[in-house]
Order: C-alpha cells, then sequence, then structure tokens
C-alpha cells in the first residue's frame, strides 16, 4: 500500500499529472488512472484518516475479504524439492506440474520457482550449484599431512590426503597416500571408485602434474596415464580451470571438512604404518557420512543410496592395470630401449618415435595411435626381447642359416665341396664369420656347374687351398679339368687341427 499513499500524496499534494506519477513511481499511467477511479468510488477523500491502517484501505478500495485473513496457500518443502532436483531428469517445472495435481488452488509457476530460489540463496555457496545424480566426481589432496613415524629410525614421513566426493550426495572417500606421484594418484582413483561401487560420467580434478601435463582455460593436456584410467572405467576428465575455485568447490569444501574431522582428529595419534593409518581413516569417514547435514534433512549415506548409487555407470570387469607412458626413439637395430631392456618394433619404424605403454606384466609400442608391438616385459638389464617378424626380410633369412645346414646344402653338389665348406667354417674363430665365404663359393655352381664346383673342390682339397678365391682361381683357369699328380685323398679322411668332424653341427 505504501506505492498507492505515495500515488495520492503525488496527484493532491504537489498536483502532478498522471504520466508524471507514473514516472516517478515507475508504474503504467493505466495503473495510476485506475487507481484514483477506485479512491474516488471508494468515497475515500485525501488526506486519507489515520484510523485507516493498510488493511483497511486494500478493503476499501479493492473489495473483497482481508487478504492478510486469508488462508495460506500450501507450499511444498523446499528442503524436498532440493534433493528431489538432483535426480536426473527432475526440472523445477515438473515438480510444479505435480505439486497444482494435487493442490489445484496453488502457486503459480513463477511464485513456485521464486519460493524455491529464496531458500536456495539461504544455503551455503557448495550446494547452490546443480549437479546430476551420478554425473560428477570431485577429486584433489588435502593442503595438510599426516606423519607416519618409522618404528626403528623414527625418521616421519608426511602422508598425503586425497579426498573424492560425488555431486550430488556429497558423499566422500578419503585415504592416505605416502606421495601424489602418478600411481598413487591413479590407485586412489581405482579405489575411491570401489568404494562408490561405480563410475561417474565426470572426473573433475585440479590442475596437479599427475593428472594434467599442461594446465590451460581453453586446452588442458591430460596425463596420458590418467587418460588411460578414464578410457577403462568409461568416463571423461574435465580439469577445472586455472585459478577458477568455484569450478572444484564441492571437493574443496569436502577437503575443509576431511581436515576438520579426519586430519584434525587424528593430530594427537602417533602412526607407525600407512596401513594403520588407512584403517584409522575408514573409521572416521564412515562417521563423516553418516552426520546429518546443518541445514538439509539426511546424511551424506543417505543421499548417496537415494540419489548417486543408482545412477552410477557399472564398474568394468578387472580394476584398471596402472600403465607408464613414456617416449622412446627405435634405433638403427629397431630395437627401443626402456628401462635397460631392449624391444623390438617393426623394421620399418627405425629412427621413429614411440610411446611406450609399460606396465607390470607387459610392454605396448605405439606408434600414431596404433599398437605396432607387444610383449611380455623383462627385467634383464641390456637384454634383448625379439620378434622374428620384425626383422627385415634379408635378416631372417641370415638367421635362418646354420652350420648344419649350410654344409648339408653343400653336400647335394659333392662330398668334396661339403669337406670344403666344413672346413672354412671350422677354420674361423666363430662359424658366422665362415658364412659368406661358403655361400660364395655355393653361388659358383650358377656359373660353373656343380662338377666343375664338385672337382675345384677336390682339387683344393688335395692342396689344402680351400678357399673361395682359391677355388673360384681354379674354375677360371680351368684348372678343375686338369688330373691330379698324386692320388686324391679321401674327403672323409681329411685331418686338420681344426677339423671337429660332421657330427659336431646335428
Amino acid at each position: 500500500m505504501r506505492k498507492i499513499r505515495e500515488v495520492l500524496r503525488l496527484k493532491f499534494e504537489l498536483k502532478l499529472d498522471n504520466r508524471q506519477i507514473a514516472a516517478s513511481c515507475k508504474i503504467s499511467h493505466v495503473t495510476v488512472g485506475k487507481y484514483f477511479s477506485r479512491f474516488a468510488a471508494a468515497g475515500l477523500n485525501w488526506p486519507l484518516p489515520e484510523e485507516l491502517d493498510d488493511d483497511q484501505i486494500r478493503r476499501r478500495l479493492f473489495g473483497g475479504a482481508d487478504v492478510a485473513l486469508q488462508p495460506a496457500r500450501q507450499l511444498p518443502d523446499p528442503a524436498t524439492m532440493h534433493h528431489e532436483l538432483r535426480r536426473k531428469g527432475v526440472t523445477l517445472q515438473l515438480l510444479w506440474q505435480e505439486y497444482r495435481e494435487t493442490h489445484p488452488e496453488g502457486y503459480g509457476y513463477t511464485q513456485f520457482c521464486e519460493h524455491y530460489h529464496r531458500f536456495e540463496k539461504r544455503l551455503h555457496p557448495t550446494l547452490r550449484q546443480e549437479y546430476r545424480a551420478g554425473e560428477r566426481m570431485f577429486v584433489d589432496y588435502a593442503g595438510q599431512t599426516i606423519p607416519i613415524h618409522d618404528a626403528d629410525t623414527g625418521q616421519i614421513t608426511p602422508a598425503e590426503l586425497f579426498v573424492a566426493t560425488l555431486g550430488a550426495s556429497n558423499y566422500t572417500y578419503a585415504e592416505a597416500t605416502l606421495s601424489q606421484q602418478l600411481e598413487d594418484w591413479i590407485g586412489s582413483h581405482i579405489r575411491a571408485f570401489e568404494f562408490f561401487g561405480g563410475v561417474t560420467q565426470l572426473i573433475i580434478p585440479d590442475n596437479l602434474k599427475s593428472g594434467v601435463s599442461r594446465a590451460c582455460l581453453y586446452d588442458p593436456d591430460l596425463n596420458p596415464t590418467y587418460q588411460d584410467l578414464a578410457a577403462h572405467y568409461g568416463t571423461a576428465i574435465l580439469p577445472a580451470r586455472p585459478g577458477k575455485g568455484r569450478d572444484k568447490a564441492k571437493v574443496e569444501s569436502a577437503v575443509l571438512i576431511a581436515e576438520r574431522w579426519i586430519i584434525a582428529v587424528l593430530r594427537h595419534r602417533k602412526f607407525f604404518s600407512l596401513a594403520e593409518l588407512n584403517a584409522a581413516i575408514g573409521v572416521l569417514r564412515e562417521k563423516f557420512n553418516n552426520r546429518r547435514f546443518n541445514k538439509l534433512p539426511g546424511t551424506r549415506a543417505e543421499w548417496f543410496r537415494d540419489l548417486d548409487a543408482p545412477a552410477l555407470r557399472a564398474l568394468p570387469a578387472t580394476p584398471y592395470d596402472v600403465a607408464r607412458w613414456l617416449k622412446a626413439v627405435v634405433n638403427i637395430d629397431y630395437h627401443v630401449q626402456v628401462q635397460g631392456h631392449n624391444y623390438s618394433v617393426p623394421y620399418q619404424l627405425i629412427k621413429e618415435t614411440v610411446e611406450v605403454r609399460l606396465q607390470a606384466a607387459a610392454v605396448e609400442l605405439i606408434y600414431r595411435g596404433r599398437r605396432v608391438a607387444a610383449h611380455a616385459r623383462s627385467f634383464v638389464k641390456n637384454g634383448y626381447t625379439t620378434i622374428p617378424e620384425h626383422r627385415p626380410k634379408a635378416h631372417q633369412r641370415h638367421l635362418e642359416w646354420t652350420p648344419g645346414r649350410i654344409i648339408a646344402w653343400a653336400g647335394t653338389v659333392g662330398t668334396h665341396c661339403a669337406a670344403v665348406v666344413q672346413w672354412i667354417i671350422e677354420s674361423k674363430p666363430h662359424p658366422e664369420q665362415g658364412y659368406r665365404s661358403c655361400l660364395g663359393l655355393l653361388r659358383l655352381t650358377k656359373s660353373y656347374g656343380n662338377e666343375r664346383v664338385e672337382a675345384a673342390c677336390r682339387r683344393a682339397l688335395k692342396f689344402q687351398t680351400c678357399t673361395y678365391r682359391s677355388i673360384k682361381s681354379i674354375l677360371a683357369a680351368k684348372l678343375d679339368a686338369q688330373p691330379l699328380t698324386q692320388d686324391e685323398p679321401s674327403p672323409s679322411a681329411i685331418e686338420h687341427e681344426n677339423v671337429r668332424g660332421r657330427h659336431y653341427y646335428n
């Protein structure tokens, strides 16, 4: 009624016209005219009698029952509305429609929403954001640490407190780890998923180096292992924007509460192992999740069972096997060295850079997003793990040759040729050093035929000149056709200090 009184004052005391009054009171000039018509119809005079209060003036101007005495229209419990809005697909429009079905004379949609928003503004800021059930898991480390004492040396190791909280229910997981390094960071995520019994659609981390390789407002780079974890669990990672604390306000609040209800509570206790510390944290974590909210009905555990638990995605059949990602350049021997051991890749990738996915029992080598090799992990320093198909064809053929195979091939030419090949191989410190001479000798059959090569070998054995060059000279000079001046010895009767016998290679 204050505005109506002001309209009447401007009209009768200051003598302003309707449009001036409308501009001053921020209302329509048509509304000003209606006020004056009702004022005249009610038989009132200015100044208004002092005994008339606002309710009486309202009845005289607008008629009807006293508004103040009318029964208030029923509204749903705003806390219940707040709880229901966390459910997937639930909106204020839907809640209003359900409300009007049971209260046909109830408030309109605008007043219904206004009533809820007034309630929402009274809540703590961390509860003002709307997070759908099963949608987000916020993760971070507490700023404070918990000391672990070595019983023998007395050395103190600070343990980090990892905290994960769900957006809709505020259900919280906390555990202690020895560091914030990659293995502990990934391991905490795995145990958090197991604690919740499912996976959220999104993970919201801070820009910790173990999770985000390069923080950026628009295009952050994720650690490959962290991205691999997300792919395994079928979720996505959405890092908080640098310097934007409200992006992860939910976990900031959970961390603060965890510091008060876990770290502060344990400040007088002395722990001698990580397992002992986590056992104590587990007890406090359960108490914390079962504490009742201050401004809302229920507890975190109850909200979790009602909201998040049914909406979480199922866990995969096996937990994630932590994999470390490295980069390596392929050496000219088509191997890459990973922690002191060498693993083969296809020879076509020589000098290329490949990604190494290193797991506890396996090593995967990836080039441009495609896996090109997989090996069982080996811890033999300076050792080699090679797949034969990775070698060039020439190398494969070379490794297929053995002394026995070369001697057997020479035997198809003749017994003397086999004896010469055996002599060449056994005259070298290592058999492979004679392979090239032997293969050269056998290739002479393409130019001179088996009979001539056999005859040349017989002559070389006679004069103990069993070399590739000597036999090639005999063939070039056609000496293989000349008769021997002495009885030729039997190949099997050759005696030499380096001859170990044909049976040695079988």
